[in-house]
Formats: structure tokens, C-alpha cells, sequence
């Protein structure tokens, strides 16, 4: 049987190269949700990044549909009851960018605490500010990691070479398992009011989303410095700002914004000279994008062949 698979959102060549081995492929990258709902119920498998959204309307369209890979970790852009309730399975990648997303939390937090990003700028205007610029080292610091599971032990490792203390939250997993991974688990109270440098890498959930909040700013050192390489939405943007205007917060970098691309309501925040921002690119990598095209294809067609799945989420 020939399965004829869609492809939305691009994928690596060599993830195709899988795909076009099991059936027939189209790549209609950038397809617009109009356009989507008209053609999707010709396929048997549809694999998206983070830009399409497979709604409900989608799941119903797809009649052939069996299953919706996302090739990336988050699959907050597929309604999974949705997708359960037309017995779609859905499947994702989540160990392949486990890496490029810890080398950005690392780089963000050496941007901000070295303040690269406005030293560059200075030098690119011609001017020489080297008076201005006394940053701070991580050497002895206290990290502490909110969400103790892949992406956050990857990044806790690489703050550890860096001989910095880790103290980490993690409400789903056990205290034996923390310490098993390299943190000392601690409360999430305890983790606000002893961290330098706060990192985020959890998903965005009813119980996360803006767990961050002013109370929880109120509770931290002053001068703290907060990473986000996680979910927009696990950060009341608005706390944030006037935390970093109050200047109880020394600095933000955020890869990631409740809405994506920014809208104008976003700019005051990320305009702020204390704030690093990038484009959501944790996974933005030429390795990460290789490794996960190849894993979200084989899964695919392993499904579409009703053989065992890795990571099979519904």
C-alpha cells in the first residue's frame, strides 16, 4: 500500500528521503488553514511543526488520517482530544533538540549576565564603552530549573561546568529522581527565594501557565536573572516588565512569548534594554532539525505500518 503523507511546516531532506520510502509525499510548506482543511482528508499522515495548528476542523476534514506527527517536543498546537476522539494517533520527536535548546539557555544566560548583546551594539555604533560593561560570572551561582526533565537536566549539566550550584523544581517527579539527575530538589518557594538565575523548561499547561506571576517575582532575590527557552504563557509578561522596570529582576532573556510572532502589546517588554529576545529558535539548529526529521519520519511510518512507537503522545 502507498500511504500519501503532507507535509506543512517543512522538514529536512533526510527525513523525506524515510518518508518518500514508505509512500507518496507533498510538501506544502507555509499552506495556509484555509487551504489545509481542503486537502487534508486525501492523506493518511499529516507532520507539522509549531505553525500549523491541527484543530478540531482539521481531525474532522482528515477523514483518511491516522496519524499527525509534530517534529519538534511541544504539541500544544494539536487538539489531542480531538485527535483521540477520531482515533488519530499522534507522535512527536522529543529527544532531538534536546541539546540545541540547552546550548541556547546557556548562551542566553551568558548574554545576560555578560550583557552581549548591548556591548555588540555599542561597537557596531562606533562607540567603546568598556567602563560600562562589569557584568558577572556564573562561576558559584545558583541555578534553579523549573522542570527537572530532559531539556532541564541537558541544560543543568552544562551549568554544572560552569561550577554553578543546581537547585531544581519538578512537581511530577519524585525527590530520589531529582537528585538521581544532578539537582538538589527543592520547593518551588524555596527555589525562587535562593536562585541567581532562574531557568524555565517546562510545557505550557493549566497548572503552568503563568507560574511565574507577581507574587511569585515578590518572592525572589533581588537582581535575579530569568532565562525562558520553554512556552510563552508560563511567564505573566506584564509581572515580568514591571519586575525588570522596578529592577527587582537584573535581566531577562526570552526565547519564547504568549504570542508568537510578537504583537505590538509585546514590545514595551521586549524593547527593554534589561531583556535579551530571540525568535522562539531553541530548536533552530542544523543538527537538532536533522536528528528531528529523522526521528518524527520513522515514527510516522511506524505507525502508518501499525509497528511498536517510541513516543507516541495520543
Amino acid at each position: 500500500m502507498t500511504w500519501k503523507i503532507l507535509l506543512t511546516d517543512g522538514l529536512e531532506e533526510n527525513g523525506k528521503a524515510i518518508l518518500r520510502a514508505a509512500g507518496e509525499v507533498n510538501d506544502a510548506k507555509g499552506i495556509s488553514p484555509e487551504e489545509l482543511l481542503k486537502i487534508v482528508g486525501d492523506y493518511d499522515a499529516l507532520i507539522v511543526r509549531g505553525r500549523t495548528k491541527v484543530t478540531e476542523a482539521v481531525f474532522a476534514a482528515g477523514k483518511k488520517l491516522k496519524v499527525v506527527g509534530r517534529a519538534g517536543v511541544g504539541v500544544d498546537n494539536i487538539d489531542l482530544k480531538a485527535a483521540e476522539a477520531h482515533g488519530v494517533t499522534v507522535v512527536n520527536s522529543p529527544l532531538a533538540t534536546t541539546v540545541s535548546v540547552a546550548e541556547l539557555a546557556m548562551a542566553m544566560m551568558l548574554a545576560l549576565v555578560r550583557e552581549l548583546p548591548r556591548a555588540d551594539a555599542s561597537m557596531k555604533e562606533g562607540k567603546w564603552l568598556k567602563k560600562e560593561f562589569e557584568g558577572n560570572e556564573l562561576y558559584g551561582k545558583t541555578l534553579g530549573v523549573i522542570g527537572f526533565g530532559r531539556i532541564g537536566v541537558a541544560t543543568a549539566k552544562r551549568a554544572a561546568a560552569f561550577d554553578m550550584k543546581i537547585i531544581a523544581y519538578d512537581p511530577l517527579l519524585p525527590t530520589a529522581e531529582i537528585k538521581a539527575r544532578g539537582g538538589e530538589p527543592v520547593s518551588l518557594d524555596d527555589l525562587l527565594a535562593r536562585a541567581d538565575i532562574i531557568t524555565l523548561h517546562l510545557p505550557l499547561t493549566p497548572e503552568s501557565k503563568n507560574l511565574l506571576d507577581a507574587s511569585a517575582f515578590s518572592k525572589m532575590k533581588k537582581g535575579v536573572y530569568l532565562v525562558d527557552a520553554a512556552r510563552g504563557g508560563v511567564v505573566d509578561e506584564a509581572a515580568l516588565l514591571a519586575a525588570l522596570d522596578s529592577g527587582h529582576v537584573a535581566g531577562a532573556a526570552l526565547d519564547v512569548f504568549t504570542a508568537e510572532p510578537v504583537t505590538d502589546a509585546l514590545m514595551p517588554l521586549v524593547r527593554h534594554p534589561k531583556v535579551v529576545c530571540a525568535p522562539h529558535i531553541g530548536a533552530q539548529t542544523v543538527e537538532g532539525q536533522v536528528r528531528a526529521a529523522a526521528d518524527i519520519a520513522s515514527e510516522v511510518v511506524a505507525a502508518l505500518e501499525g509497528k511498536p512507537l517510541r513516543w507516541k503522545v495520543a
